[in-house]
């Protein structure tokens, strides 16, 4: 049986995948709700993207306006205000082997999460709403299985 992470409660947190454009800011708006006051939750890519405007919508559809997010890669992140995180969860291997390079001088621990990219989904705009639609709710329950423990300590 595989050790628990050491980090149960993380008080920071950092969602990471390619270009920062759909799913890590996803996730940050998922996670940044649901503990508004418990948790730091930031976003980062390997590379840097431009805001998916289908992401925008889908989180609109949930009250959740990531509008005004500004994609950004680990190193900004890191020259903004620093990689001060208790947990790095990866949503794509190209960030999941940028987050354990990173963790050789970070204290922090990291998490894969397998997150399908809708980004190359194809149909009419439905179609493709409904593939990022299905992101979303894949990410949603992950963070409630993950960070249920948070809520009930912050209750």
């Amino acid at each position: 049986m595989a050790a628990p992470p050491r980090v149960c409660a993380p008080q920071a947190v950092l969602f990471a995948c390619g270009l920062n454009s759909v799913r890590s800011p996803m996730a940050e708006s998922l996670l940044q709700h649901m503990f508004p006051h418990a948790l730091y939750v930031k976003s980062a890519g390997v590379r840097k993207g431009e805001l998916d405007p289908f992401a925008v919508a889908v989180m609109a559809e949930l009250g959740q306006d990531i509008s005004g997010h500004k994609p950004m890669t680990f190193e900004e992140l890191d020259d903004w205000e620093g990689l001060n995180f208790d947990l790095i969860i990866t949503l794509s291997p190209e960030a999941h082997h940028k987050a354990l390079e990173l963790t050789r001088t970070l204290a922090a621990d990291v998490e894969y999460w397998p997150t399908h990219d809708p980004a190359g989904a194809e149909g009419n705009r439905e179609q493709k709403l409904q593939a990022y639609r299905e992101v979303c709710d894949e990410l949603l329950l992950r963070i409630r299985k993950r960070f249920s423990k948070v809520g009930a300590a912050s209750g």
